[in-house]
């Protein structure tokens, strides 16, 4: 099974779900991360590995979707609820700027009342203090969830949100992309076919995003197949994806709990998603949920980029995932892989070898 699947890929032949579920399931690991190594060779003979300098704010925690998967999440009159502050926002920006960022990642909950008003004057106020700031910011849930509070539809949240200086959009609250899944880890957050018409619109709208998928809850082997196949499908109609970022679930402080994915099963499925989506130029190493070691064993399964140095990150660390790296240190981190260090922006372009 596995020599036929290899000549598959060596002739450019796209995989079926059976055979991602052997590769997935059955195969050994090492033969596995050898397939997506080689598809990662051919992809990026440069030898090159690529990293961003960007931070995550979290501009609110209040959240109406109260995922199960979550402990970042607060209601509204919990005492550590909050929404920061223009000041705040623009604060974390300026030293984001200070320290060579060129990416924001603004990403929060499900705020009951802030409506599209109150981001367009945001970015706005942002790209005037930042012009050459990359805002890649929001989430397919956020669009919809704002769409609504605001009484206009998807496609016009995302054109409004567009002219007000947003760039690109993140991957965020893809989780697995089976509605069965969905309804067991997040029930009140949407559905996947409304995650996919979002990233679909965006693309349409000239936005380039990101996919990424959350594994380690309560899914089955079957479904982290299926949500590959569907980003690949959503990459074959609109080819807006720029990378995808696999990472695990944390259960400490979750509704959830639970075990989270071993770093053989984070191989596993990373080396998978190199070798399924032969459609999507980029693949991540998650760090933030693996550490540096994992992440740099990464590279060798698929992988050919680090990710932002994320200069503030909450989300996963209220699950008690804390790994920091600077930008020196994800510097190290590739050429002690013997890689090629390079700075990029949020759509790839290469602006520094190291």
């Amino acid at each position: 099974m596995l020599t036929r699947i290899t000549q598959k890929i060596n002739a450019g032949k796209p995989l079926t779900r059976k055979d991602a579920l052997y590769l997935l399931t059955e195969a050994d690991l090492l033969a596995l991360g050898k397939l997506a190594d080689g598809i990662r060779r051919d992809r990026h003979p440069h030898n090159r590995v690529t990293f961003v300098v960007d931070r995550n704010v979290n501009y609110t925690n209040i959240c109406e979707s109260k995922c199960k998967f979550c402990a970042f999440y607060r209601n509204a009159e919990d005492n550590d609820a909050y929404l920061l502050d223009r000041d705040t926002i623009f604060a974390k920006v300026q030293e984001l700027v200070d320290n060579g960022g060129t990416q924001l990642l603004m990403q929060g909950g499900l705020h009951p009342t802030l409506t599209i008003e109150w981001f367009e004057d945001l970015f706005h106020q942002l790209k005037d203090r930042f012009p050459n700031l990359q805002i890649h910011s929001l989430s397919p849930a956020e669009v919809i969830h704002i769409a609504r509070l605001s009484g206009i539809t998807m496609k016009k949240c995302l054109q409004r949100m567009q002219a007000a200086g947003l760039d690109s959009v993140p991957g965020g609250g893809a989780e697995v992309l089976v509605d069965d899944v969905r309804q067991e880890i997040s029930p009140d957050k949407i559905g996947w076919k409304q995650w996919a018409a979002v990233m679909e619109q965006a693309h349409k709208l000239g936005m380039r995003t990101t996919a990424t998928m959350m594994f380690g809850s309560r899914e089955k082997p079957e479904d982290i197949v299926e949500h590959l196949f569907r980003i690949r499908a959503i990459q074959k109609k609109t080819g807006g994806f720029t990378a995808f970022i696999p990472w695990t679930f944390q259960p400490d402080n979750t509704e959830l709990g639970g075990e989270t994915a071993s770093g053989v099963e984070y191989l596993k499925v990373l080396a998978l998603s190199r070798i399924v989506l032969d459609n999507i130029e980029n693949i991540q190493a998650s760090w933030v949920t693996q550490g540096a070691r994992m992440a740099q064993t990464a590279l060798f399964f698929g992988a050919n980029d680090l990710g932002g140095t994320m200069l503030e990150e909450n989300v996963v660390a209220a699950a008690g995932c804390s790994f920091r790296m600077s930008k020196n240190e994800v510097i190290e981190l590739a050429r002690g892989g013997g890689f090629i260090p390079a700075r990029r922006t949020t759509e790839y372009e290469v602006l520094e070898e190291y």
